[in-house]
C-alpha cells in the first residue's frame, strides 16, 4: 500500500506537489522563527560588541567581549540544531575551545582568539538584513498566493458597492475596478495558483543563502575540517598496512614457510637414504626439486603483492597488462598517460586494478573485461568495467568499501555502477602528485 502512495506521488509533477509538502512548509517556517531570532542576536551581540570595546581601557572589556563571544557561540548553537530540524542540514560543530593552561583568564584568551568565535559574531551581525529580507519577501508571496489562491472562499465578506461583492483594486471620478463576478473571481485564483506554485521554490532559495551562511561561519573552518579528514584516513591508512601485514605473514607461514620446512625434512631424509638407497634418495631430491619451483613461485605472487618490479621498471601499462593476464576472462586494457603519476598513486592504482580484477574472477560471471586509465587534468582515472551478472555493492563490509576507503585515504573516490544482470562499471579517481 505503501508503495502505490509512493508512486502515485511520484506520477505528480514536482512543481504541483511543492506547496503541500512537508518541506516547503519547514523552510517556511525556518525564514518566519529566523526574523525575530536575527533580531535578538543582532540586539545582544552589537550591544555587547559596543560595551566590551569601550571598557576595553579597563579590564572589564576583556571579559565582556569573552562573554559575547560565548554567548555567540550558544546561538550558533542553537542555529545549527534549527537549521538540522527544518532544513535537514546537517552540520558538524566548530572545533571546541582550548585554554593551554587552566583558569578563567586563559580560558578568555583562547575564547578571544578563536576564529570560530568571531565567526559566530559575524552571523549574528550579518544575518540581521538578510532576514529581514527573506522574511519579508517569502511572507508576501507566501500570504498572497494563498490568499489569493483559496479567494473564492472569502471575497463575500467585502461589502457590496456593485451588483456582487469583491475586492476593490482601484477607484477615482470615473472608474471603480472589483474583483468581483465569475470571471473576476476565476482570475484571480488563477493568480494565486500561479504565485502559490512559484512560492516554494522561491523560499527554497532564500533557505539556500541560509544554509551556505550557517554552513561556513557556524560550522567548523576548512583547516579544522581537513585535519579531521587526515587524522581519519591515518587511521584507514594504519589499519590497511596492518592487515597487509597480517596477510603476508600468514601467507609465509602457510605457504612459502611451510613448504620450506617440508623440503628441509624431505631433504634431509633423502641425505640419510643416499647410502642406503640411492634410488629412493634420487626420488626424493627430485620431488624436493619440485617443491622448490612451487615454493619460488608462491614467494614471486608475495612479492608481487608486495610491489611489483615491473610496476617499478615500466610503469602502469606493463603492470596492468601482466596483472590482466592472470585474470580468469579476457581483459582488454588502455594506458593513455602523458607521464607516469607520483610512485605511491601509481602503486595504489596498481593494486586497485588487480582488486578489481580479482573481483571480477571470482565473482563477476563476465566473459569480458576492460580496464582503461587515463589523466583529466590533475586526476588520474580509472575504469574497469565488465558484462557479468552485475549486482555488486560497495556497502558496508564489502570489499569495495574497504577499496574505497583505500582511496579516500589519498583523496581518491571510488565509483561503483551495478544494475543486476547489467555488468558492473568501477570508476577510481585519484590525484595525480607528479
Amino acid at each position: 500500500m505503501a508503495n502505490g502512495v509512493v508512486g502515485q506521488e511520484r506520477r505528480v509533477p514536482a512543481v504541483l506537489r511543492a506547496p503541500v509538502e512537508g518541506r516547503a512548509w519547514r523552510e517556511f517556517g525556518y525564514l518566519m522563527l529566523g526574523f525575530p531570532l536575527s533580531i535578538l542576536y543582532f540586539t545582544l551581540a552589537i550591544t555587547g560588541l559596543s560595551l566590551g570595546a569601550g571598557l576595553l581601557v579597563t579590564f572589564i572589556g576583556i571579559p565582556v567581549l569573552a562573554a559575547v563571544l560565548a554567548m555567540c557561540r550558544g546561538f550558533g548553537q542553537f542555529e545549527r540544531g534549527r537549521a538540522r530540524a527544518l532544513l535537514q542540514l546537517d552540520i558538524a560543530d566548530p572545533e571546541p575551545i582550548r585554554a593551554e593552561k587552566a583558569g578563567a583568564l586563559a580560558w578568555m584568551g583562547a575564547l578571544l582568539k578563536s576564529g570560530s568565535a568571531w565567526r559566530h559574531v559575524l552571523y549574528s551581525v550579518i544575518h540581521f538584513p538578510w532576514a529581514v529580507f527573506s522574511f519579508t519577501v517569502a511572507l508576501v508571496f507566501w500570504t498572497y498566493g494563498w490568499g489569493f489562491l483559496l479567494y473564492p472562499v472569502w471575497f463575500w465578506v467585502f461589502p457590496v458597492f456593485t451588483d456582487q461583492p469583491g475586492l476593490q483594486l482601484f477607484q477615482n471620478d470615473d472608474y471603480t475596478f472589483h474583483l468581483a463576478g465569475p470571471v473576476g473571481v476565476a482570475m484571480t485564483c488563477l493568480f494565486g495558483l500561479t504565485l502559490t506554485l512559484i512560492t516554494p521554490w522561491l523560499v527554497r532559495a532564500l533557505t539556500t543563502v541560509d544554509a551556505v551562511l550557517v554552513t561556513g561561519l557556524l560550522g567548523p573552518s576548512r583547516l579544522a575540517t581537513r585535519v579531521t579528514e587526515l587524522e581519519s584516513d591515518r587511521g584507514v591508512v594504519v589499519d590497511t598496512a596492518a592487515a597487509d601485514l597480517r596477510r603476508i605473514e600468514r601467507d609465509l607461514h602457510d605457504g612459502a614457510q611451510a613448504r620450506l620446512v617440508a623440503l628441509a625434512m624431505d631433504l634431509g631424509l633423502a641425505k640419510e637414504k643416499l647410502t642406503e638407497d640411492p634410488q629412493a634418495a634420487a626420488r626424493m631430491v627430485d620431488e624436493a626439486h619440485g617443491e622448490v619451483k612451487i615454493a619460488l613461485q608462491e614467494l614471486r605472487d608475495l612479492a608481487r603483492g608486495i610491489h611489483p618490479a615491473v610496476l617499478t621498471d615500466r610503469g602502469l601499462d606493463a603492470a596492468l597488462s601482466s596483472v590482466a593476464s592472470r585474470c580468469a576472462v579476457p581483459v582488454r586494457v588502455v594506458v593513455d598517460l602523458p607521464a607516469r603519476p607520483a610512485a605511491a598513486i601509481e602503486g595504489i592504482a596498481y593494486f586497485t586494478v588487480s582488486e578489481l580484477l580479482q573481483n571480477i574472477s571470482k565473482h563477476a560471471l563476465a566473459r569480458t573485461a576492460s580496464v582503461d586509465v587515463w589523466k583529466s587534468g590533475d586526476r588520474l582515472l580509472i575504469q574497469v568495467a565488465d558484462d557479468g551478472r552485475g549486482g555488486a555493492s560497495a556497502g558496508a563490509g564489502s570489499g569495495l568499501a574497504g577499496l574505497g576507503e583505500r582511496l579516500d585515504a589519498v583523496d581518491g573516490v571510488l565509483i561503483v555502477e551495478s544494475p543486476a544482470d547489467g555488468g558492473t562499471t568501477v570508476t577510481a579517481e585519484l590525484p595525480w602528485r607528479d
